[in-house]
């Protein structure tokens, strides 16, 4: 989700729609509460919802009692266990209530082969068709009125993502909440299938999912049983993968260490999952055709409010979603209905910020936004006929850090955005922020490059919201004074500057190895000297030419290599500076490129790289921000 150009239609549409705590009364500091049920609940539990190939998906069904004889559905489909999503159990499972009570039929549903689900789990196996049958499942019931919405978040968001070129003409809405993991080969360049970034593999994120729900063994009841005892023996059992009973007792900072990375998961006794498959195959095999992931030739028919956040490691592929969901439509209702929100959070967190809203190390004022309220409009507008102002409201909505406001446009990126290069700059010696780098507009002339050693043994530690590392934005000061991070940084600002949207960065580089990582990140530095995280962008050198394509280095020889760094939204203020670092690992949000030019994965040694970035000549190396005029 992000932001765009302020016209004035979205400028009045702001104020009379979004202003936050205007919609609802609330305590003062506490996060936006769900709205009052109007109806009790029923629930009907682990109803089994056959698929075209013959599986049984289980499924609970809360039926929000006298609401009507024909009602909406939302549906939610989840790897993670359905039962521990049920209201009362999380906050989560109270927003499912939420919506049972306001008059909708809500179906969550255990994917293939997730606990008490019958099948095989796979990655995305099947997730477009799986959902194509549970809709027409759910819009052939005597209770529904044909109308289906879904909803969830992380891999929730992208099980709508996935179905939605299945184009059931009874999915009529979709808000896909931090869906960054459906994209492949269509967001070429960038990310590959959630689990790479830049070619690099996203061993953070990787290793917490695999360990605690990787698992293709699932203890479950025997699927013979009559469906009434089913439910009743489902009441007293675990059903759960089998590996994650023994994930707690994984020291999970010790195993990121691990060598070779394809038999992590086999050194704590997690035999079956998908580990092996996703490292043992290039992102250009056509091993991953089997799965849904985006390939650009997908049609979409369905409106859909994309909700992410600044401090998700798919915000990017939200973006890129809300524009290719337009693009791509069928029809004029879905290609003129799509919208997006983006808030400062991380993974997963839009809805339940308090005030202030402090992220990692960072004051972001009151980011409070009344998620709930924007739902149920939603939902009622599509599912249920009911007339308001939702689909008039702006259709980016994006929350500017540094302001710490809330701001409205109609396009993303923003027209009118300047895109400015900033260039990289030195005598040589921009080794930690101690040396000499300096951010500059003006283009270097014969200045020297700047040189480091990256060594896998002490890789650069992840400084940032690392997806089961870390969280939040962070204060980079430690990690700049090593003297493997080029740090450049651009003179205190004489005005606020605004950077909202897609950023990316063009290195010449060359090193002593044949393959090697080049990781840039975004830095806000306050007078005080705070480095404050902003974003960041990753590529592994052999994909500087795509990911369809190996292509090594040879020593010497002077490359560019293009790297996609995560869209932002933040103010610098005056007096602030502009940082950029440079660098050859994330550790251990990524796995340490080893440097032999092989497979890497299967790998238990390594080379020490002598790395240099060229800024001079033909050879210039710069960011590319987006800077929004301050007269917009």
């Amino acid at each position: 989700m992000t932001g765009n150009m302020i016209t004035a239609l979205s400028c009045s549409l702001a104020m009379g729609l979004l202003a936050i705590g205007s919609v609802r009364a609330t305590n003062e500091g506490a996060p936006i509460p769900l709205p009052a049920p109007k109806y009790e609940i029923r629930m009907e539990k682990s109803v089994m919802v056959p698929m075209r190939d013959g599986v049984h998906l289980s499924t609970d069904l809360y039926f929000p009692v006298g609401a009507g004889v024909k009602l909406p559905v939302i549906l939610v489909r989840t790897p993670y266990d359905k039962r521990q999503i049920r209201p009362g159990k999380s906050w989560f499972g109270n927003s499912l209530g939420m919506f049972a009570g306001q008059g909708y039929v809500v179906a969550v549903q255990d994917k293939r082969g997730r606990f008490e689900s019958e099948g095989i789990y796979s990655l995305a196996v099947k997730e477009d068709v799986d959902g194509y049958d549970t809709d027409e499942w759910l819009a052939n019931q005597s209770w529904s009125n044909g109308n289906i919405g879904t909803y969830g978040c992380s891999d929730l968001g992208d099980a709508q993502t996935w179905q939605a070129p299945a184009r059931h003409p009874a999915l009529k809405a979709m808000i896909p909440q931090a869906s960054g993991s459906s994209t492949g080969p269509a967001d070429n360049i960038y990310r590959y299938f959630g689990v790479y970034n830049g070619g690099a593999f996203h061993m953070g994120a990787a290793t917490g999912w695999m360990l605690n729900n990787g698992s293709k063994i699932y203890w479950r009841p025997p699927p013979w049983l009559p469906h009434d005892k089913f439910v009743e023996v489902a009441e007293h059992f675990e059903p759960g993968p089998i590996n994650a009973l023994r994930a707690k007792d994984v020291d999970l900072k010790k195993l990121f260490w691990y060598l070779p990375v394809i038999d992590m998961m086999k050194s704590v006794g997690h035999t079956f999952t998908d580990w092996e498959n996703v490292l043992n195959h290039d992102l250009g095999d056509p091993w991953w055709d089997q799965f849904p992931y985006y390939k650009g030739n997908e049609k979409i028919d369905v409106p859909s409010l994309f909700i992410n956040s600044w401090g998700d490691f798919g915000v990017n592929d939200t973006l890129w979603q809300f524009n290719y969901f337009q693009e791509n439509a069928v029809s004029r209702t879905a290609r003129n209905n799509q919208f997006v929100v983006i808030s400062p959070t991380p993974h997963c967190r839009s809805e339940s910020v308090s005030a202030p809203t402090i992220i990692g190390e960072r004051n972001l004022g009151d980011a409070r936004y009344d998620f709930w309220s924007l739902y149920l409009d939603w939902f009622g507008h599509w599912l249920k006929g009911e007339k308001s102002d939702v689909i008039k409201r702006p259709k980016v909505q994006y929350y500017l850090m540094g302001a710490n406001e809330w701001r409205y446009a109609d396009a993303w990126p923003l027209p009118g955005t300047d895109f400015t290069r900033y260039y990289l700059r030195s005598g040589g010696s921009a080794n930690s922020r101690m040396g000499d780098g300096t951010l500059s507009l003006d283009a270097p002339g014969d200045e020297p490059p700047d040189s480091y050693i990256y060594d896998p043994a002490s890789p650069v530690p992840t400084g940032s919201a690392a997806y089961g590392v870390d969280d939040g934005f962070r204060d980079q000061r430690l990690i700049e004074m090593r003297e493997d991070v080029l740090v450049y940084t651009s003179p205190p600002l004489a005005e606020d500057t605004e950077v909202t949207g897609p950023i990316t960065a063009t290195l010449h580089v060359s090193s002593s190895v044949r393959d090697t990582d080049f990781a840039v990140k975004l830095v806000d530095v306050s007078p005080d000297g705070t480095a404050m995280y902003i974003q960041e962008g990753y590529l592994r050198a052999r994909y500087r030419e795509g990911f369809a394509r190996k292509v090594l280095m040879e020593a010497g020889e002077i490359y560019e290599i293009p790297i996609v760094v995560e869209s932002t939204a933040n103010l610098f203020l005056k007096g602030h500076r502009i940082r950029v670092e440079v660098t050859s690992s994330n550790f251990p949000r990524f796995d340490r490129n080893l440097g032999t030019g092989g497979n890497n994965y299967d790998e238990s040694e390594w080379m020490v790289a002598e790395n240099t970035i060229h800024h001079a000549g033909r050879h210039t190396s710069f960011v590319t921000l987006p800077i929004v005029p301050s007269n917009r």
